[in-house]
């Protein structure tokens, strides 16, 4: 059994028997009827908490006179989204920008929350970089539908030329599922190898201090400024991978969105 942090903690206390329950039902029932809430969906939990904290605390303070710090941040956000989805979808893209907002920044808290002690990173496990990646796939492929129809998106699948179209809706059926496989593995794997990486080099910095230093500089200035620069280091890069996966997050979905919605010349 994973070690239960406390916030996962409080949540099996709260939410144990229903949601055994739930999980029965549905078939598949917990491991652990006591603990049937793992870390990585209470820190999917905890996110969403904060987002619709934040949301509340935006709307309370929105002020078109003297906006605030987080009004203006929250500016920011918005106008890059639209930014991002005019340039990639073009007209008609003001309908995605909440879409690929939420996206971002849900994957962004995610991928910042392991920098909080006592937190962990949820974006580390498969489990919600593969809900992320079907939440996108399944709305691109329903903003296809919606734009072209069923006949029309399945038209839309089989490319330019009816003679090439055994072959190509295949292709784009297969395209299609496969990036599930990218979008979830890619942000899976850059936030596991971070976590790894910090844990492995923060285990090493003693043995480290010690070689460099010799057993008896423990303690002075320089071992321990070079104790917390490896850390610090770490961090940084934490937060450059963190916002550039969100990016990526929001990044991708708006070309797929693209590419269904896309009329055919």
């Amino acid at each position: 059994m994973e070690h239960e942090i406390w916030f996962t903690a409080i949540l099996n206390k709260l939410l144990a028997g229903p949601v055994s329950s739930l999980v029965a039902r549905l078939g598949v029932p917990a491991a652990d009827a006591a603990h049937p809430i793992p870390n990585y969906v209470a820190m999917e939990i905890l996110v969403i908490l904060l987002i619709l904290a934040g949301a509340f605390v935006l709307r309370g303070r929105l002020s078109a006179e003297s906006p605030g710090k987080f009004q203006h941040l929250m500016e920011v956000v918005v106008q890059f989204t639209r930014d991002l989805s005019s340039e990639i979808i073009g007209h008609g893209s003001e309908r995605y920008v909440a879409m690929i907002g939420t996206l971002g920044i849900f994957v962004v808290l995610c991928n910042l929350l392991g920098l909080i002690p006592t937190l962990e990173t949820p974006t580390a496990a498969i489990q919600v970089t593969l809900g992320c990646a079907v939440a996108a796939f399944l709305y691109y492929n329903l903003q296809g539908l919606r734009q072209h129809g069923v006949v029309g998106y399945l038209k839309h699948l089989c490319g330019p030329m009816l003679a090439i179209a055994i072959i190509m809706f295949p292709i784009e059926v297969v395209s299609n599922f496969g990036r599930l496989l990218s979008l979830s593995v890619r942000l899976m794997a850059n936030m596991m190898v971070g976590n790894v990486l910090e844990r492995v080099f923060g285990e090493m910095i003693p043995a480290v201090v010690h070689a460099l230093f010799g057993s008896g500089a423990i303690g002075t200035v320089v071992p321990v400024l070079f104790s917390a620069l490896v850390p610090i280091i770490f961090m940084m890069l934490h937060i450059f991978v963190s916002f550039l996966q969100a990016y990526i997050f929001m990044l991708l979905p708006a070309i797929y969105i693209s590419m269904a919605v896309a009329e055919e010349h």
